[in-house]
């Protein structure tokens, strides 16, 4: 999922209008062209727009699902918007949760968990805005939330190194728990905590949108041309999108989905069913002990897993007493063809090879 204000690069950084795109190869989303004067002043809200698109990275085939959320941001309240987007979140959450409580599970049921949220920070120079603290706090507990910083060619280097102190300045103080590449010193091998910590510092990660084809030094490059010389989308010393994409979409997509399914799915979990329990809809859970919740949990997937067994138990029965009534019939038609057989030997005697009559 892209999350962010318009004209941020949001969209730029997933499509190109040229059939190839910074993210996925292909032209994916949908650019926004123009606006309508006449009704210019009406707010029209967020909207949520998943687009599936099939990826070959390195001969892996990877079906990459694209959720934008055009409009974030942009009204005067923007309460609906922090709503309609962890509503899309828990969603998803719930149909795993209905699949998972099925006897007969639907072997093409598509898991549509978002496993990755990057958020678009509007490159003020100076820190977090309040929208920004709020979402990311939000929908950390439902989702791996990566920041990142629209439009970083605004920055001069030193600008850029900065906003990006501050921001991770921010996110420690207000304790926002955004997915960081965490790494274990005492269990992981020296490499994956060397590119753990080498992504991590590169939080936020700066990003540069373009869909135009530049030529520098008689290659094509995609960039932006400004008259003091070219920004490189691909290029690392000008934007961090190369190592982003690689993170997503190669190194780091099976850690994203372990931590969805292990950790943000399991709390959900917990939670939802923690209030079925106790027959109640609000989401007023910080008063219940983490240990209580998880008991309740147990309780329920226990009951659950009685009555499948009882239902099972019942069906064995079933074809047990089925299995002894054929037996049984069996067992007569046995003992009426013997019982001819018997007649047939005695009225038909035999005497020196002939039939007596």
């Amino acid at each position: 999922m892209v999350v962010g204000a318009s004209g941020l690069g949001r969209t730029t950084f997933v499509v190109s209008a040229k059939a190839h795109n910074t993210l996925c190869g292909a032209n994916v989303l949908q650019k926004k062209v123009s606006d309508d004067p006449d009704n210019a002043h009406i707010e029209e809200g967020i909207k949520i727009r998943p687009v599936t698109h099939e990826l070959d990275e390195d001969g892996v085939r990877i079906s990459l699902t694209v959720v934008d959320t055009p409009g974030f941001g942009d009204n005067i309240d923007n309460e609906m918007c922090f709503s309609e987007i962890m509503g899309y979140l828990e969603h998803q959450y719930d149909d795993i949760l209905a699949e998972e409580s099925r006897i007969k599970r639907n072997p093409r049921f598509r898991d549509n968990r978002v496993h990755a949220l990057l958020y678009f920070i509007t490159p003020t120079g100076h820190s977090l805005r309040e929208i920004d603290i709020e979402l990311m706090r939000r929908l950390s507990p439902r989702v791996n939330v990566i920041p990142v910083i629209g439009r970083a060619d605004s920055f001069t280097p030193q600008e850029l190194r900065d906003f990006k102190r501050r921001v991770m300045e921010d996110i420690a103080y207000y304790s926002i728990p955004i997915y960081n590449f965490p790494y274990d010193v005492e269990e992981d091998d020296e490499d994956t905590i060397e590119e753990n910590a080498e992504l991590r510092g590169l939080l936020p990660f700066s990003l540069v949108g373009s869909d135009e084809e530049i030529m520098v030094n008689g290659r094509s490059v995609r960039g932006r041309q400004y008259p003091w010389g070219v920004v490189e989308v691909d290029n690392p010393q000008h934007s961090d999108f190369a190592r982003l994409r690689s993170a997503l979409l190669s190194s780091h997509l099976q850690d994203l989905k372990e931590i969805t399914n292990d950790f943000l799915y399991e709390n959900y979990r917990t939670e939802k069913l923690s209030r079925s329990v106790d027959g109640e809809d609000s989401t007023e859970d910080a008063s219940i002990n983490p240990e209580e919740l998880a008991n309740q949990s147990v309780k329920m997937k226990e009951e659950q897993l009685r009555r499948e067994e009882e239902k099972l138990h019942e069906i064995e029965m079933k074809v047990q007493r089925e299995i002894q009534e054929k037996r049984q019939e069996l067992l007569a038609k046995e003992e009426t063809l013997r019982s001819l057989e018997a007649r047939l030997a005695q009225g038909t005697p035999q005497m020196n090879g002939q039939e007596v009559a």
